[in-house]
């Protein structure tokens, strides 16, 4: 292994002690979940596909000969869908011209943005835990990864104020948010964002939101994109993408909006990426901006249904929790099933499969290995609900024998 990918491996937590690359705990918990016969509640992607309507229009488009390069910033109707949709929920009015681009995902579109706008000496300022991808990202740019933790408090997980003042200094060049936030299924409070934007406004710092999740809320919470703040508009890069909001996971059509220079910088480094992909998915995504409003609300619906068939069970066999306000997954402590050889959450969700037919993920696999964060939420996993009802059920009914068989 090369030093530089060595660095981008630890940060991302998958350099193995003899210089090889370990697989992500997906990969592990997935393999674990399969070897077992487990219910597989440790990745987050549907077990349903998105609306067949969405669906015939990709398969229309091939047919009628959308399989070609579409232009590299993304064909026009999508863009224009992307801008009316920003538009409509957030009263945000965009050029799709020149603010938004269409990418690989959401995750194409924070990589190639911190590629960009980071590099060495400068800091990009996340809060933790933190979606796997954003560690490697961070150094691939070069750039030095700061965290600021969230604290299970009140039954929900918030942002500690003043770890984030203190975490942004004259270094940081990107803050980088993700609301309704993975994995802890925060939704970010307007007090907290507003935080966030005068610490950005402070020292000048880019801010990257990831709103991937931002019609998946619930419980009449409400997510706020911080770009609508006074002030930040000029220097924020909201990104989101299709494949959670309609369940179309493996289409990869995302998408960054944002001040034209902006766009300009993450466009330079996204060509030399992916180019442009998706073809026969771009039409689609462009007609289920415009027309799926009626599909979002039926996903959020059922998600909120599934959701609480599964805290229940969680809370029935013994674990405390947090109530996600958001997102695909429930946060739950694991302490009341610690033991000697089991001492923590990655102990347990390593044995749970074999134990009772079950599989989650620890929530220390999303934190810098050895930071305080890892430490208290040290006996936490997290569950994900975007499964069907049949196989949260039997979940439940398997977590159920925690008390007699574990």
């Amino acid at each position: 292994m090369t030093e530089r990918w060595r660095s981008v491996a630890t940060a991302a937590g998958l350099a193995a002690p003899d210089g090889t690359t370990r697989p992500t705990i997906f990969a592990e918990m997935t393999a674990l979940a399969t070897s077992t016969g487990s219910a597989n509640l440790g990745q987050g992607f549907p077990d349903a596909d998105g609306p067949e309507w969405v669906r015939r229009i990709a398969a229309e488009a091939i047919m009628s000969g959308a399989n070609q390069y579409p232009p590299g910033r993304g064909i026009p109707a999508l863009r224009t869908a992307v801008a009316d949709h920003r538009l409509r929920h957030t009263g945000i009015a965009v050029d799709p011209d020149a603010e938004v681009l269409v990418t690989a995902g959401a995750t194409e579109a924070l990589a190639a943005a911190l590629l960009a706008f980071a590099g060495p000496g400068d800091e990009v300022v996340t809060l933790e835990p933190y979606y796997d991808a954003y560690a490697a990202a961070i150094a691939m740019s070069g750039a030095t990864h700061v965290t600021v933790p969230l604290i299970p408090e009140g039954g929900t997980f918030r942002m500690d104020g003043a770890a984030l003042t203190e975490a942004v200094g004259e270094r940081t060049r990107v803050i980088l948010i993700n609301t309704p936030h993975n994995p802890t299924g925060t939704v970010l409070t307007a007090d907290e964002l507003d935080l966030i934007a005068e610490a950005a406004q402070r020292v000048d710092a880019i801010v990257l939101t990831d709103e991937v999740y931002e019609h998946l809320v619930y419980d009449g919470q409400r997510h706020r994109s911080l770009a609508a703040l006074p002030g930040m508009a000029e220097r924020t890069v909201t990104i989101s993408s299709a494949g959670k909001t309609f369940s179309l996971t493996g289409w990869k059509i995302g998408w960054a909006v944002g001040p034209a220079d902006l766009i300009e910088a993450i466009t330079a480094v996204k060509q030399f990426l992916t180019y442009t992909g998706g073809a026969p998915f771009q039409p689609a995504i462009a007609r289920a901006l415009t027309e799926g409003d009626p599909d979002i609300l039926e996903l959020r619906n059922s998600l909120s249904d599934r959701r609480d068939l599964l805290i229940a069970g969680l809370r029935a066999a013994g674990f405390d929790l947090v109530v996600p306000g958001g997102t695909y997954f429930v946060c739950a402590d694991a302490t009341p099933f610690l033991s000697d050889d089991v001492p923590d959450g990655a102990a347990f969700a390593r044995a749970l499969p074999g134990a009772v037919g079950v599989a989650c993920v620890p929530i220390a696999a999303f934190c810098r290995e050895g930071s305080p964060t890892a430490a208290a939420l040290s006996s936490w996993v997290r569950f994900t609900f975007v499964k069907d009802e049949d196989t949260l059920r039997t979940a439940v009914e398997r977590l159920g024998r925690l008390g007699t068989e574990y």
